[in-house]
């Protein structure tokens, strides 16, 4: 079976539900990032468990609330689009948010 070509590079075929949201999802997880390698540095130096086991606490917070809004988006978006288009695409959208509610629960 022969693949799709790739659009040309720039080119956006089929846009995400956060796409409009993009820039505000990478600052959050940039700084999540800076998060977990404050994290590092704590470990390096020795802090006190507690204050690291706080650390850790702050950056799983930051990291469900990313997934909560690109959850929303989802629902919002993909799967309202889905569900209006009806037929099999909207069952396997509902499935498959139902199943990444079901992971989040879980973590």
């Amino acid at each position: 079976m022969a693949s799709k070509p790739l659009p040309p590079r720039g080119i956006v075929v089929d846009k995400h539900a956060y796409t409009e949201n993009k820039d505000n999802h990478l600052r959050r997880l940039r700084r999540i990032e800076g998060q977990v390698r404050g994290l590092q540095r704590m470990i390096e130096n020795d802090e006190y468990c507690i204050d690291v086991l706080t650390q850790i606490s702050a950056a799983t917070r930051a990291l469900q609330a990313v997934s909560l809004a690109l959850l929303d988006e989802h629902l919002k978006h993909c799967v309202s689009e889905a569900i209006t288009a009806g037929g099999a695409d909207a069952e396997a959208k509902v499935r498959e948010a139902s199943d990444a509610i079901a992971r989040l629960v879980r973590s």
